[in-house]
């Protein structure tokens, strides 16, 4: 189902996981992990959230971070920088000595390498330091999984991710987008299931600190693609173009931050070469100066 990308083109061809093999580890249930982990707390101390620093510049000064091991989704439109915001997240965890996995969905790989080089981000060397993996679809992924239940999909997905994960100790994840991810898209119910199952298990599975991307149409108010991503996320950052006058400005809504005192803002943000995302002041001071 996953192949991964390796940074010699003299290594083996990508990793192919066969959808009746992808069956999950002989490990608890996220259910069961669940139980004990609340029996664990009876009678024992129980400890808030630890927070991750995403490592944006300007932007955890704002919201603290993120819990550790939770999803967090990344919106908006065509263009507006979702794939750049989640590469920052990772290539910054990576500074901060947390490798990473980044699950390559709707580009090519080379287009990808090159366009970080461009950012001054050398991912091949990243992966070649063990610090980042790249993992992309194989061609039959579609027609593999198509009509196959919900849980089926999600064991292949998630334990082709947890074998990479293991082998780099990755702390960080993301699914960039995860639309592609969605063989049975028109069932409604099913694609429901899906994403609350995918979320559960990349959390109680993984472990991760994890960014999911999802598009939306141009002009539309929804805040995700399937209208339920938003609900199951522990937060939703919605990224777009905001016009004043004669000027566009690149913006960033916290729009929820699940247990954190966040007020929901618009911030505006810069791309710059190095760094990726960098957040500058709310949106509401910078047209009013």
């Amino acid at each position: 189902m996953l192949g991964r990308k390796r940074f010699d083109k003299n290594m083996p061809s990508p990793t192919n996981i066969p959808v009746e093999d992808a069956q999950p580890p002989s490990e608890a249930t996220p259910d069961e992990q669940l139980v004990h982990e609340e029996k664990a707390l009876v009678g024992g101390e129980r400890r808030g959230y630890d927070l991750v620093k995403t490592g944006i510049e300007g932007l955890d000064e704002r919201i603290g971070g993120l819990l550790r091991g939770r999803s967090y989704l990344v919106t908006g439109e065509t263009g507006t920088g979702k794939t750049l915001f989640s590469l920052t997240f990772l290539i910054q965890g990576i500074r901060m000595g947390e490798p990473g996995i980044y699950v390559l969905v709707d580009e090519d790989y080379d287009d990808f390498v090159r366009g970080a080089n461009d950012f001054g981000w050398d991912v091949e060397s990243l992966i070649s330091q063990g610090m980042l993996n790249v993992l992309t679809l194989m061609p039959d992924f579609v027609e593999r999984l198509k009509n196959k239940p919900a849980n089926t999909v999600v064991d292949s997905i998630v334990y082709g991710i947890l074998e990479e994960t293991r082998k780099i100790e990755a702390k960080r994840l993301v699914i960039d987008p995860i639309a592609p991810l969605m063989v049975n898209e028109g069932d409604v119910a099913w694609t429901r299931e899906y994403i609350k199952n995918l979320i559960i298990n990349l959390e109680k599975r993984i472990g991760t600190t994890n960014i999911i991307v999802s598009e939306i149409p141009t002009g539309s108010t929804a805040l995700s693609r399937f209208g339920v991503e938003e609900f199951l996320a522990a937060g939703v950052f919605v990224l777009g173009l905001e016009r004043v006058k004669n000027t566009f400005y690149r913006t960033l809504f916290v729009r929820k931050m699940r247990w954190r005192p966040v007020p929901p803002d618009i911030y505006v943000f810069d791309i710059q070469n190095g760094k990726g995302i960098v957040v500058k002041d709310k949106l509401a001071n910078i047209v009013r100066a």
